[in-house]
């Protein structure tokens, strides 16, 4: 048996606002921007450049719960993971591009790590895991 976890739901209060920050500013791949339009929505999906199986549905609020989780889905806590193979390339291409960072950047024992937040709050690490021998 195999399995994955496919998607990921990010509460956003805006599908163009998210895409500008997600797609514009952390160079993700857009997947997938579909109007539904039984249910007045989009189906808008990114992924990380080179990623095959991870993914994330850019989730438009619908009102006052969900509005409540937009940028604090995890009450504080880092949110998401966004592993690299070049933590320097990726940390500075994000900062010249206005990526606030909250934690500066740390060796420890399961690689190189800076923690940012999206325009929502929400907390990411950039982490780019130590290799194993």
């Amino acid at each position: 048996m195999r399995q994955s976890l496919g998607l990921v739901s990010l509460v956003v209060n805006d599908y163009d606002e998210a895409l500008a920050f997600y797609v514009g500013i952390l160079a993700f791949t857009l997947v997938e921007d579909t109007f539904v339009p039984e249910q007045n929505k989009r189906w808008v999906v990114v992924s990380p450049r080179g990623a095959t199986e991870s993914r994330l549905l850019l989730a438009r609020a619908t009102g006052p719960e969900q509005a409540s989780r937009v940028g604090n889905q995890t009450g504080g806590r880092v949110f998401l993971f966004l592993y690299t193979d070049d933590f320097a390339r990726d940390y500075q291409r994000y900062r010249d591009n206005g990526v606030e960072f909250v934690r500066a950047p740390k060796e420890e024992p399961y690689g190189t790590v800076a923690v940012f937040k999206d325009p929502y709050g929400n907390l990411w690490d950039l982490l780019q895991p130590r290799a194993h021998d």
